[in-house]
């Protein structure tokens, strides 16, 4: 058995007096693309926050790649796309793409830095628009800056918190197909917040479904479909019958 690259272990939130999250369990595999769905409210982004070192759980343990994750520095190779894209407006589409890069101790030197994001950008298909400003982008390019800034740390494991959900459906199909790619390519691990069962579906190699109030798991499905996967396929469209069965 590999050992999951992520580990949630009876996780536990509350906001003051209301509970948020309970008892949340779950693995994802080393390479493995799951998604977590479910209702407003049910606490998916919450999850995904303490995850990332965000904020801290009330009670239970996360781990990552065998190891307890008990401070922000143990994220390391970890990288959080949110759902706005968060472009600085008067940085170049490379500067958007560096930013991640400059905070880091020890500093990376500017060429290597510049080199990274160059190469990110090439992966989401912008290695032409590196001088642009967010305001001359595209939504759909935008969220491409977004992702090749997620990618220039190179992180083993990448968070994902409804990244697409404001893109129009045939921008939103070609950023799953560039997510797959890339996922595939960096043999990366991808953990991600839908409220979109289809998206959930096509993406996820399993689906974690959260009930609401507090939130919990309802039931781990696995997605056992070849790639890439089309909704109007009768096989695809079942699967997502039965999980807006358990939303």
């Amino acid at each position: 058995m590999r050992t999951p690259a992520i580990s949630v272990r009876n996780i536990s939130k509350c906001f003051g007096e209301m509970p948020v999250l309970e008892h949340i369990a779950f693995d994802v595999a080393d390479g493995e693309t799951v998604a977590l769905l479910g209702t407003s409210g049910c606490g998916k982004s919450t999850l995904l926050n303490l995850i990332a070192g965000l904020a801290q759980p009330d009670g239970g343990e996360l781990w990552l790649g065998g190891a307890r994750a008990a401070r922000l520095e143990d994220r390391r190779a970890l990288a959080y796309m949110f759902q706005e894209d968060r472009l600085l407006p008067w940085r170049t589409v490379r500067a958007n793409a560096e930013f991640g890069l400059e905070a880091g101790q020890p500093a990376l030197p500017a060429r290597e830095r510049r080199r990274r994001a160059d190469s990110a950008l090439e992966m989401v298909g912008l290695d032409g628009f590196a001088q642009r400003h967010p305001h001359q982008l595209s939504g759909g390019m935008r969220s491409r800056v977004a992702l090749a800034r997620s990618l220039v740390g190179e992180p083993r494991i990448l968070l994902m918190d409804e990244p697409f959900s404001k893109l129009d459906p045939q921008t939103r199909s070609q950023m799953h197909g560039e997510l797959l790619r890339i996922r595939a390519l960096r043999n990366m691990t991808v953990l991600f917040v839908t409220h979109d069962v289809e998206e959930a579906v096509v993406l996820a190699d399993r689906v974690v479904v959260l009930a609401p109030r507090p939130g919990r798991v309802r039931d781990i499905v696995s997605v056992e479909l070849p790639r890439p996967r089309d909704v109007t396929d009768p096989n695809v469209a079942e699967t997502v019958r039965r999980l807006r069965l358990l939303v």
